[in-house]
């Protein structure tokens, strides 16, 4: 009699018992691992609680932070309570407050200034250095510090007088001075923001529509190639001539490909088209449920590699590929499989140069994002894909959200609901909130290849079952990083210096991660900083390179044309007119116009 099946199938038993938890865990608590969160915070109190002078410290900085607290709170009361004595916070005779307060946003108003609202604002920035202190503990595992730094500063934000109406003194202020229609505003943005979270359409008439096709995405081209996974779209060119090396752009799955095509005036492809380029972009279809199994692999295969055989056959000449956040990782992976010795050697070579914009190589530092994301986070989502078949877009909007829930939840609600101002709205906000999906197997791939095993870095990741290694790379790169990015650190996509056999120009560029790169000529205030470094020099360390960078006042887009006109042939050739197939359509194409309602 044989016992081996019996324990198979409990295993397999408990293990979908294990996954059905998992997942409704993972839905309750918005897709963050309780075994995680216990871990972080079980090792900030093990360690505190082992060290009587970091105890000692915190504790002096607690009293001392609480007393100047109330000593400032009570003269900042005292032209109410005691006459002649002079208010440390409250507003000067010129009308200013506190500038601890006016410099945070949430407070700049000067109402803040005035007691008792100044000491419930000043009470949560003094929580909040103090929190920021008692995350650096000796001997913490540096994960677990981040995730309590982190989540230390999203709970303070949360309980941010502002985000309540009998603490927030502008709220208070403008519903007595409009009789409580600012309340009643609120309120209905409030219903019409929980019915379009429930794919219901909005009771208040909002603004002009802005939709693909419709104001965004306008620039003229031709859906010239569709697959499972993609429509590559080329531009129709607006110069008699064009430089004969194309460019191909692959945005992040993530977002749809309109990021780099939104208005006339910050369309990227439209700039780069007026500049003589030949550009083709690629349109990631937004999966359904049947594409659970869609991997990593067919990402390259199908988004990067299909569309390049594609521009490299109709152009025949050597394609300048650009990859844009996670599209950028793809690039870079294909860009390796394309240079690895055991790959078929093709006459003209397939590629000019290959860019990365705000795009990790190496995950080993990657920011804000990390605290997210561990073993147990990454179980906890996987559960919850096998359940559905993908990361929803909501749910991945949320992850990004999370980083900047100060900005992107509690000031934006503040403004909706407790003032009653109409949603800001503008062309990148309307991108923002097309989201998509991420199917479970590509997705958990990328987390686990990326994030926690870091293998595309150390060679290990294997693209169709042969490990590639970004050192086979000799193209000649350029590498964009934005000064604000929380997505992808600027000081992570760096380290691209140290993973290639190959000339690195990079730019690092002020805004974020979205702003940074849509970031076209005649904007006020950009700038950036740019500088080579040869394959045989010294790679130089991020504050090596920050130091003897030039500065420049304008946008990067410009420096970026001038430099691949520079490693291009230089040759003109006639304008290369995308083919019109009915079957195919126009630009924007099909697929971006996919939306699923959750």
């Amino acid at each position: 009699m044989s016992f081996d099946h019996p324990p198979r199938k409990l295993r397999e038993a408990a293990e979908a018992l294990d996954l059905l938890a998992h997942a409704s865990l993972a839905r309750v608590n918005v897709g963050l691992s309780p075994v995680s969160l216990a871990r972080a915070w079980t090792d900030w109190v093990l360690n505190l609680a082992v060290s009587p002078g970091t105890q000692a410290r915190l504790a002096t900085e607690a009293q001392t932070l609480g007393l100047k607290w109330m000593s400032d709170s009570l003269r900042a009361a005292a032209p109410n309570l005691l006459p002649g004595v002079p208010a440390a916070d409250g507003p000067d005779t010129d009308g200013s407050h506190n500038v601890a307060l006016s410099k945070d946003p949430r407070f700049d108003d000067p109402a803040w200034g005035c007691w008792p609202w100044s000491a419930m604002a000043s009470g949560n920035q003094a929580w909040d250095r103090w929190w920021q202190s008692a995350a650096e503990l000796r001997g913490m595992e540096p994960h677990a510090r981040e995730q309590v730094r982190f989540f230390s500063r999203q709970w303070l934000d949360m309980v941010s007088p502002g985000n309540c109406l009998l603490s927030n003194p502008q709220a208070l202020r403008k519903a007595a001075d409009t009789r409580g229609q600012s309340l009643v505003t609120g309120m209905g943005h409030a219903v019409d923001a929980w019915r379009q979270r429930h794919g219901l359409a909005p009771l208040q008439p909002g603004s002009e529509a802005l939709a693909p096709g419709q104001g965004l995405a306008m620039t003229p081209g031709q859906v010239v190639l569709r697959n499972h996974l993609i429509e590559l779209i080329q531009y129709q060119p607006v110069t008699p001539q064009v430089f004969a090396e194309p460019v191909l752009i692959v945005p992040s799955c993530i977002m749809k490909f309109y990021i780099l095509d939104l208005s006339q005036h910050n369309s990227m492809v439209r700039w780069l088209v007026a500049q003589g380029h030949t550009v083709y972009i690629v349109s990631w279809r937004n999966p359904g449920e049947q594409d659970a199994r869609l991997s990593l692999d067919d990402y390259v295969r199908m988004g990067v590699l299909d569309a390049l055989d594609h521009v490299r056959s109709t152009t025949q000449q050597p394609v300048h590929l650009a990859g844009y956040c996670l599209g950028g990782t793809f690039a870079a992976i294909a860009a390796a499989a394309l240079a690895s010795p055991e790959a078929s050697v093709s006459l003209p070579p397939p590629l000019a140069s290959l860019t990365l914009m705000a795009a990790e190589t190496d995950f080993s530092e990657p920011g804000e994002m990390g605290a997210l994301i561990d073993t147990a986070q990454v179980e906890m989502l996987e559960a919850m894909m096998a359940e559905q078949g993908f990361l929803s877009g909501r749910q991945m909007a949320g992850s990004f959200q999370f980083l900047h829930s100060r900005e992107l939840v509690w000031s934006q609600r503040t403004r909706s609901v407790l003032l009653g101002e109409p949603p800001y709205s503008s062309d990148l906000i309307v991108w923002n909130a097309d989201v998509t999906r991420l199917p479970a197997v590509m997705h958990s791939q990328y987390l686990r290849h990326m994030y926690l095993g870091n293998d595309l870095a150390v060679g290990r990741y294997a693209f169709e079952g042969q490990a590639v290694s970004l050192r086979d790379i000799t193209t000649p790169l350029f590498v964009v990083g934005t000064a604000k990015d929380h997505v992808s650190p600027w000081r992570s996509v760096f380290k691209i210096h140290q993973l290639v056999d190959a000339d690195v120009t990079f730019v690092l560029t002020n805004g974020g991660h979205n702003a940074g790169i849509v970031s076209e000529p005649g904007h006020p205030g950009r700038n950036y900083q740019m500088k080579t470094s040869a394959q045989a020099d010294r790679q130089p360390t991020p504050d090596e390179w920050m130091a003897t960078a030039v500065h420049h006042q304008g946008s990067w887009w410009t420096a970026w044309s001038g430099w691949m006109q520079g490693h291009g042939s230089g040759e003109m050739v006639d304008a290369r007119q995308p083919p019109a197939d009915p079957a195919l359509g126009a630009a924007p194409g099909r697929y971006v116009l996919l939306r699923h309602g959750d």
